[in-house]
């Protein structure tokens, strides 16, 4: 703290790289190519929201269109009221409907490997057989528009497969990342009221099975709420079995139809619950609606990653989709988009310290989209990792979930990117569903540890605790002003806590609980 009571800003860096001029061609064209057209995006966004974000919604299937775009603000903002969809729709029917249905939706790599990897390729017919069936399975066990499905499994493609099948149906899902323990499965499982939980027998970390089916287990000796286990063979390993309750992946959709149709949600109907870590205090179930969060998260993906179908990129985030960046990055916004998102199943150092290159190499991926940890990590590990590979296909890079310190981020420029990858540093939260400060690639200025600039619809600030903004090369609050598509709709069953936590502090705003810095550098007002 100053004497006058502000944060000090704590970025003290004057490097500035520009977008590299070789990456508009070696992208296939940047969607925003100039510093002015994205202040033109962005003024329009502000401006006119509902004309902006309309005219991104029609870019995506709709059953029935809007009445309007957004309704009422903060805390109670709805958005597409009158609107009904189905994400899984845009995931998957869409690109069949529309000719694709051959083309790679995902690409998963396990963990083991013995000289050749394993890798399935899902295409968008292939998904959308899996993902019917799956759906049908859980219809003939009595889940219902509405209900709750908890998912804890390992990074396998039935994870994303269980996630777009409760999409269809109208029943939110709850994912758990595979680390937690039977403790947080039946916290979670408590508060979201869920009777139905799908896991596998294990999965592999390291070469070592993460035993998931007895953490269920142990759960189910916590809570009496679970009635239905389905479970995925992955490991092979030793699992308890209680008949009437455990059932196998494999022969609960063996007797289903390939064809589910699409449930109709109305755009305020909860799409998934996702609980944060509880680090002060109780898991938070942070709820995320279907309409707005699926037009934020597509064009997020489409605009930071510049994702463009057909002209051979390949796409991979390598967060588990127990996270919220998982969701929003692997699933959700990045299979409407049509390029191939991949999966990996296990540690970035298994079998050696340069297994993330070797996938990049061997699937020419073009976008990489990691957490800072995992370049430090890199770094650590020694560039001769990455530099036994050929990683010329890359054409972006992206860092997430928190914030990246300058030494990293030139080496992830440098040594990963050749120094022709812009990276785009991205901030944002389980509670605001998608990327909310982050360069464009094609137009933004980029500067070592930091995210730079909101997303076009994003009127972020910092400020002081009375609501008023800083002034520049000043630390302070970060706070968001106006609602986006992919605002937080509540707290699961706790009302209170839901306007405590994100409403009451600073009238009006939405208080992100992020220290911040805003500082004016040529053209850029850097957010960290």
């Amino acid at each position: 703290m100053n004497d006058n009571g502000n944060i000090e800003s704590i970025l003290h860096e004057d490097r500035i790289f520009a977008p590299p001029p070789e990456f508009n061609d070696r992208i296939g064209g940047a969607y925003i190519d100039t510093w002015d057209e994205y202040i033109r995006l962005y003024k329009r966004s502000i401006e006119d929201p509902e004309g902006f974000w309309g005219d991104v919604a029609d870019e995506l299937d709709w059953f029935e269109r809007w009445d309007t775009v957004q309704s009422a603000g903060f805390p109670d903002v709805r958005w597409f009221d009158g609107g009904k969809t189905n994400i899984c729709h845009n995931c998957i029917d869409r690109q069949i409907n529309m000719g694709h249905g051959d083309n790679t939706a995902i690409i998963w790599e396990g963990e083991p490997y013995d000289g050749t990897p394993e890798v399935r390729n899902l295409s968008y017919h292939d998904l959308h057989v899996e993902v019917c069936k799956f759906a049908n399975a859980l219809k003939a066990r009595g889940v219902k528009k509405g209900d709750v499905v908890t998912i804890y499994m390992g990074m396998v493609p039935e994870l994303a497969i269980a996630t777009l099948a409760c999409a269809r149906i109208g029943a939110p899902h709850s994912v758990i990342f595979g680390g937690f323990s039977s403790q947080a499965i039946a916290d979670r499982v408590e508060d979201a009221k869920s009777t139905v939980v799908i896991t596998c027998d294990g999965s592999w970390r390291r070469c070592k099975i993460v035993p998931l089916k007895a953490n269920v287990d142990a759960a189910t000796e916590l809570t009496s709420l679970i009635q239905t286990v389905i479970v995925l063979k992955r490991c092979e390993n030793d699992i308890t079995w209680e008949e009437g309750r455990d059932h196998w992946w494999s022969e609960v959709c063996d007797e289903q139809e390939e064809d589910c149709p699409c449930e109709p949600m109305e755009s305020e109907d909860m799409l998934f619950l996702l609980y944060t870590s509880g680090s002060t205090g109780k898991p938070k179930g942070i709820i995320h609606t279907t309409g707005g969060y699926m037009v934020y998260t597509y064009l997020t993906s489409k605009w930071v990653f510049n994702l463009k179908p057909d002209v051979d990129q390949i796409y991979w985030c390598t967060a588990d989709i127990g996270w919220i960046t998982g969701h929003s990055y692997i699933i959700y916004g990045v299979l409407p988009n049509r390029v191939p998102t991949i999966m990996y199943e296990g540690a970035p150092n298994f079998p050696d310290s340069d297994r993330f290159w070797d996938i990049v190499e061997r699937h020419k991926v073009t976008q990489f989209y990691t957490a800072p940890t995992a370049i430090r990590a890199f770094m650590k590990w020694g560039d001769e990792h990455p530099q036994k590979h050929d990683l010329s296909s890359l054409k972006l890079l992206g860092t997430v979930g928190e914030p990246i310190n300058p030494e990293a981020w030139m080496w992830y420029r440098e040594i990963i990117g050749g120094n022709t990858c812009p990276i785009v540093d991205t901030w944002w939260q389980t509670e605001t569903g998608g990327q909310m400060l982050t360069p464009l690639p094609g137009a933004t200025p980029t500067t070592p540890g930091s995210c730079t600039q909101p997303f076009p619809g994003i009127d972020a600030a910092v400020v002081k605790e009375d609501g008023s903004e800083v002034e520049s090369n000043t630390g302070g609050l970060l706070v968001i002003r106006k609602p986006w598509p992919a605002t937080l709709r509540g707290v699961y069953g706790d009302r209170d806590r839901f306007l405590e936590t994100y409403f009451s502090r600073i009238d009006g705003m939405y208080l992100a609980g992020t220290p911040a810095s805003n500082s004016s550098k040529s053209q850029v007002d850097c957010f960290v």
